[in-house]
């Protein structure tokens, strides 16, 4: 019983480390899909801001980094306001890009 509970143990490890976020690969990916309106930094890009006539939030605010990893993923894939879901990007590269926007603090 011991042995069983060990290999479980290490599966349920294992796993949850493949699957831990990379903010390093998450910058990878921001550059490609979002930098573009979020500018390098999180700091919103004015033009496009003043073209979709919108207030957008700064990365690196309060508001943004008090969000949990969960409602920051929910807006990537599922859009918020004007902003569209980020197309293709779907599980760990999610998690890569949330775990970037965590560090622009």
């Amino acid at each position: 019983m011991r042995i069983i509970m060990f290999v479980v143990s290490v599966v349920i490890a294992a796993s949850a480390g493949a699957w831990a976020a990379d903010a390093k690969a998450g910058k990878a990916v921001y550059d490609k899909s979002c930098k573009s309106c979020h500018g390098p930094d999180g700091a919103p890009n004015p033009t496009v801001a003043k073209m979709m006539k919108v207030q957008m939030e700064d990365l690196k605010s309060k508001e943004v980094q008090s969000m949990s990893d969960a409602d920051l993923a929910k807006v990537i894939t599922g859009g918020k306001g004007k902003m569209t879901a980020v197309k293709g990007l779907n599980g760990k590269a999610v998690d890569d890009v949330v775990a970037y926007i965590k560090t622009l603090k």
